[in-house]
């Protein structure tokens, strides 16, 4: 498993571990904000991208997608006919016996009335049931396809997560990740069941009926439609208003997300500051502004709908006055009159829904796009064309001339040279900032130097697939990240895969195999977050039985025993001797008296090797390094 995965970007920053501040152009490609289109015409070109896109995952549901749309059609069908069963009854047994204009159906003229009560009455049953059955088809499948086109694509969105590389993730807030690939997936879901194929429904279902509408009376249609502009012209301004309502509250919403995250990712030093209160506040204005603009929206939203209402009562009302005079002037009958108004009001009705659910389609597309965005980051550091599967390493590492930064103008290392022996244990050690936990970032291919290059056993290892790359070096931070699952598929993490013998055999290297144990369920113990519920030693010696049964040549100690009592410290120290046995061992302190026994010590000030040796060359020296250890030992006693 790559070490991206199983480090976690936030907590290294927090304690300092590889701790980078994003200054400067990123190779990433520029995750943009996008506003939410405000018509259906600006979605049009977003959804047809997010269609586009998202294509194999929806082909793959083809067979209920088809049942869907043949729902779809018979419920059109089904909603069309509704009216035609009382038209029939109306004119052809109602009024059998009185005058009424030449009818399209004589056939129907010469039928027992009785007959045709009957046979119409069933009708009326079987066409709503024809409906029913069709909607009910037609929302399960859809509903089906579209949960498993969500699933495929959180999925392929959460891969793509754990490829980018950490510059991207001190660029952006964890708040707003988490809300794309949670809500903003949920919102394509909801939305296509809820929105798009309704709004299809209604739409085929409104041309279908002006069409009949014409058909049956081409007067009345025109008189019906009348109102159509009066009612295009307010729906336009009252949706505008309440998309820019939606907009700003969407807005609100990401930020209240990033501060809930924010807070209680560091809860602990939240309550230890007394931070509690300051940031309630924080969140309370968001938390009503977006009260308020939900309140607002709700508001619009019932404006249009009373006003559609009336626009539907005048239409209606029209209608009817010149019906009823056509009726008595024998050129329509009432059954004709009635399926008229009947189709009038079901053909207002798509047009009342059609703002709501553009807004939702509106907001769909804007959650699509966000996905999209976040699809379209490159990762800064991946896999040349040409890369291989890197061999089993001897440990043999060199820096050539190695210069980065986050800006050309801004270098953080500069020309560093240095090799070290397979085997031996170097030191990096030097003033906070210096830039150690850069040098072993590069290391494990967190970031790619701007000059130079870094070599394994000769080779550069960005010539070397990734994940080979960092399964071969194994890392102990200062305060290790434990997840949460059991303690054995927490040191597991450090080989998946690996076997239970392992597992013990990784746990007793790390002088963690009695007191795991002792725990209620052992092995099987599930971490509570961050394995809050254990000391910080016992915590280390988890991580270091992770980094064991990785058996890689090459291990990253950062700080490892920082904050630990002196029986902790002294059981990860030996299991830190054990671990390191024959590796080739990069060691970031800041307590020289674990420095003492390395084969080399680089002090490292302003991305600089200023001195290079054993300890006692550099005791003998007299200089930085020296100074700093006579000044620790004049303050511990050592």
């Amino acid at each position: 498993m790559a070490i991206d995965n199983l480090v976690d970007t936030e907590q290294l920053e927090s304690v300092g571990s590889f701790k980078i501040v994003a200054v400067g152009i990123m190779r990433e490609s520029a995750f943009r904000k996008r506003q939410k289109p405000q018509t259906l015409t600006q979605a049009l070109p977003g959804l047809r991208r997010i269609v586009k896109e998202f294509w194999p995952e929806i082909r793959q549901q083809k067979l209920l997608l088809g049942i869907s749309i043949v729902g779809l059609i018979v419920e059109v069908i089904a909603q069309l006919l509704r009216p035609w069963p009382l038209k029939f009854i109306f004119d052809y047994v109602i009024l059998a016996d009185a005058t009424i204009p030449a009818t399209k159906f004589p056939m129907l003229s010469d039928s027992n009335p009785m007959v045709l009560l009957l046979i119409f009455s069933v009708g009326i049953v079987g066409v709503s049931g024809l409906r029913a059955v069709a909607a009910y088809v037609n929302l399960v499948t859809m509903s089906l396809a579209a949960s498993r086109i969500v699933a495929e694509i959180r999925g392929r969105l959460y891969a793509h997560l754990q490829r980018l590389s950490l510059s991207f993730y001190h660029r952006v807030k964890s708040g707003d990740l988490i809300t794309r690939i949670t809500s903003d997936i949920d919102s394509l879901r909801s939305v296509t069941v809820m929105a798009i194929f309704p709004l299809i429904v209604e739409m085929l279902t409104l041309v279908s009926m002006v069409g009949l509408m014409f058909w049956l009376n081409w007067e009345l249609a025109l008189i019906g439609l009348a109102v159509f502009p009066l009612f295009l012209l307010s729906t336009v301004k009252i949706t505008k208003r309440i998309h820019q309502v939606s907009r700003k509250q969407r807005r609100r919403e990401g930020a209240m997300a990033a501060t809930a995250a924010e807070a209680i990712s560091a809860i602990k030093v939240v309550q230890a500051l007394s931070l509690e209160r300051m940031l309630q506040r924080m969140f309370a204005t968001p938390n009503r502004k977006s009260l308020e603009d939900s309140a607002r929206t709700q508001q619009l939203s019932a404006t249009l709908q009373r006003t559609i209402e009336i626009l539907v009562a005048i239409a209606t009302a029209l209608v009817m006055w010149r019906g009823v005079q056509l009726v008595m002037a024998g050129k329509v009958t009432p059954g004709d009159l009635l399926v008229f108004t009947n189709y009038l009001k079901s053909a207002f009705k798509p047009t009342r829904q059609l703002a709501k659910h553009i807004a939702k389609i509106s907001k769909a597309t804007a959650s699509g796009e966000r996905i999209l965005d976040l699809l379209d980051v490159v990762p800064a550091i991946r896999d040349r064309q040409d890369a291989i599967k890197a061999p089993l390493f001897n440990g043999d590492v060199e820096f050539e001339s190695v210069c980065f930064g986050y800006s050309r103008d801004k270098t953080i290392l500069k020309d560093l040279s240095f090799r070290v022996v397979p085997g031996h244990r170097v030191a990096l050690v030097g003033p906070s900032g210096g830039g150690k936990s850069t040098l072993v970032s590069l290391l494990l291919r967190l970031y790619d130097p701007l000059s130079g290059r870094i070599l394994i056993d000769g080779c550069d290892l960005r010539q070397y697939q990734i994940e080979s790359l960092r399964r071969q070096i194994s890392i102990v931070l200062q305060d290790s990240v434990l997840f949460g699952v059991s303690i054995r598929d927490n040191i597991a993490y450090g080989s998946l895969g690996a076997s239970d013998r392992e597992i013990k055999a990784a746990a007793r290297l790390a002088n963690a195999h009695d007191f795991i144990m002792a725990l209620p369920q052992g092995y099987d113990t599930v971490m509570s977050e961050r394995g809050s519920t254990l000391s910080g030693g016992q915590r280390q010696r988890i991580a270091i039985a992770r980094a064991a049964v990785r058996q890689a040549p090459i291990v990253i100690l950062d700080e490892p025993t920082v904050g630990l009592d002196n029986k902790s410290e002294q059981a990860v120290t030996e299991a830190l001797d054990r671990l390191t046995a024959n590796c080739t061992t990069f060691l970031i302190t800041h307590d020289l008296t674990t420095s003492k026994n390395a084969e080399q010590i680089f002090y490292i000030e302003h991305g600089e090797i200023i001195e290079q040796g054993t300890h006692a060359e550099l005791m003998q020296l007299g200089k930085r390094y020296s100074t700093l250890y006579q000044l620790q030992g004049a303050v511990t006693g050592k």
